[in-house]
This record gives structure tokens, sequence and C-alpha cells, in this order.
């Protein structure tokens, strides 16, 4: 069968969604408002069922060299005391690994996984629906008609915005701060300390580096910290463990708020939001890329048991997400609301029965889906 499909977006949403389309058999265009040169920076950690997926893309063999293997997740207080751990082998086990690994790593790795046919620099300036088909200009005049829109293109998504599908992502409240470290303590363990309504975590990531995530639940208008590495010392540098010695060597420091995508349809005519411009959620629980590579497995499966049938598609594709996707949304405000909770009561609760709570977070992930 021969569809017109566009996908927007050409990180790991956009380019997973292209590779699960060309695994069903379609040759989509993709287009990318960024130059080529922009770098995805920091670090990501894979859960078992985002290796899952990856695998029913046929891209667990580039994968596997990257990285490391996580088996195991600490959580400490702030002091560095033992609160709980997550055997995450266990817990993953017959569904995938557990890897932390570099973003760009994960990047080209997709890339390579739709043979790195990309047009970057090529923004969509228009969208409309005429007719059941999709006509899109790009940001250089051109226009095109296409049978299928697939919007990957972020929380902040330009194609969720022009389908009328939604407003603007609703920002959680969190500050995070991202950092790749190199000469730091050697970790084995993804280990998190908690705080006073924030948190920091380490987590090995091969090469000798740690790939560091932090986040703080943020006064509302509080702005930005001018200076990330200074704001990282006074949330953190009373911290107990190996958190001072990262402190030290952490160099460059990425800086973001997280936003949360909650809308009723993902759909309008042909064009689909995949990914964060469909559902992002806080980063809490690392489900945002195995969501977003989960969609892309079900886009293709459906796509091709339609038999071209776009709208068939569309309606089944959201039959089989929706729920899915609101569960982490419930499970990530469930682990939030877990996180601020006054240490003095939080600490020894976590204690008690953090391992059972937390293990409750992931476990409807490893069922199928």
């Amino acid at each position: 069968m021969t569809l017109r499909i566009l996908v927007v977006g050409a990180g790991v949403s956009g380019l997973a969604a292209a590779r699960g389309l060309r695994i069903a058999g379609f040759r989509p265009d993709v287009v990318e408002e960024l130059p080529a040169t922009m770098s995805p920076g920091a670090g990501i950690f894979l859960p078992g069922n985002a290796s899952r997926a990856m695998r029913l893309l046929g891209l667990d063999a580039p994968l596997r060299p990257l990285g490391d293997l996580i088996f195991r997740q600490v959580f400490l207080d702030s002091a560095g005391g033992e609160l709980f751990e997550l055997d995450v082998a266990a817990l993953w086990a017959g569904v995938g690994e557990s890897r932390a690994l570099s973003r760009a790593d994960l990047q080209q790795v997709l890339l390579t996984g739709v043979g790195g046919a990309v047009r970057y620099d090529t923004a969509v300036r228009d969208l409309a629906i005429i007719d059941g088909a999709a006509k899109v200009e790009f940001g250089d005049g051109s226009v095109a008609e296409y049978d299928l829109v697939v919007g990957a293109d972020g929380r902040r998504s330009t194609i969720r915005e022009k389908a009328g599908l939604g407003g603007a992502a609703v920002p959680t409240g969190q500050i995070v701060y991202r950092s790749v470290v190199s000469g730091g303590p050697v970790l084995s363990d993804w280990t998190a300390f908690l705080g006073d309504r924030c948190q920091f975590v380490a987590m090995p990531m091969g090469g000798r580096r740690l790939y560091c995530y932090a986040d703080e639940t943020a006064e509302p208008g509080m702005p930005n910290p001018p200076d990330p590495r200074a704001r990282l010392r006074e949330l953190f540098g009373d911290f107990g463990g190996c958190v001072p010695a990262i402190l030290d060597a952490v160099e460059k420091v990425q800086v973001a708020r997280t936003d949360e995508v909650a809308i009723d349809a993902w759909t309008a005519g042909p064009v689909l939001l995949v990914g964060d411009a469909a559902h992002a959620t806080a980063p809490s629980l690392a489900q945002g890329a195995a969501m977003a590579l989960e969609d892309a497995v079900v886009l293709g499966e459906v796509l091709s048991a339609a038999g071209g049938d776009v709208s068939a598609a569309l309606r089944a594709y959201e039959g089989r997400r929706r729920d899915r996707c609101d569960l982490v949304r419930e499970q990530t405000h469930e682990r939030d609301r877990t996180r601020d909770e006054i240490p003095v009561e939080r600490d020894p609760m976590l204690r008690r029965r953090g391992q059972q709570i937390f293990t409750g977070h992931y476990r409807p992930l490893v069922e199928p889906f």
C-alpha cells in the first residue's frame, strides 16, 4: 500500500515513529526544524519496557554495546542513609534490560534506523486539512499533501497547535538539571538521594562517566537559576555519600522546566500526535522515551493492520495507547507527591514500604502493550 506520510520532529519520538513505519512497509518523509548540528545533550535512562520497544523496532543489536546496564536502583536519604532498593533486573526480567547511555548515542541508533533520511532546517509553517488529506506548507514556502501527518515535535508541539488539538503544555513546577560527569566517583548502581522537595540522581553510563539528574519543586514564578552549578551546590552541597565528589566534578549543566501535556484527543482528521506532543509528563519515572518508543511500535502495527485505512488505524492507535499513557501520568503524579512529602515523615515510610510503592509504579508497564 502507498501512503504519503510526514513525520514532524527528529528527536527520539519522531525517529522512532519513522522506524516503526518503515518496518511496516511505509516510507515517511521526516522533517526537523533544527539544524543537524544540534546534538542532543546529557544522558538518558531506558527502563526495561523501553528496551523491549527498541527490540520490537529491530534496534536492540546496535543499542546493546552502548552505555551501562543498570541492575539495581538504590534510594537514599540526603545524608546517604539507605531507604530502600529496587531489583530492576528482576522487575524487568523477560521484558528488557535497563540501561543508561548518552542521549546522542540513542539518537544515532534511531537515525541509522531510518537510513539517515531527515530534512533538517525544515519547519512546518502551516497545516490545513482539506478533503481528508493534510496540506502542509514548509518554512521555505514549499507545499506538499499527505495522507497522514505524525506530530512528534515534543511538548511544545507546533503540530498540536496547528491541528487544534490543544494549547500550550502545562508547567509541572519542577526545574531539572542534567549533566554528564567524567572523572567523578565510581558508581555501579542507579543511586538517588532524596532531599526536601528535591532529589539528586547519579548512574553509570559507560566510559567512566556518570549521568546525573537533579530536580527541585520550585515556587510559582521562580526563574531558572542564572548559575546552575551554583544552584546545585546550594541544593545538594550538604548531602552525604558521593554527592560532594560528583558536584566537584560537574562542569556543564543543562537546565529545563518540565511540562505536562494532557489533551482530550490525539487525532484530528489525518493528523496524529505521538510522544511528548501527545502525553508529556515530568521525568520522574523515566518513561518519556519509553512511551515514545512504544508509540512507534503500535503506530506501525495498526497502520499495517488497517490496510491503508488511516482513520481506522488512528482509532485503533488511540484505543491501544490512551490508557497506558494516562496510567504513566497518574503514577508520575503519585511518585512526585511521595517525593515532596516532608522528609521527617517520608523517609520512615519509605524505609517500611518504599520498595512496594515504587515497584507498583512500574508493575503495570511490565505487561505487553
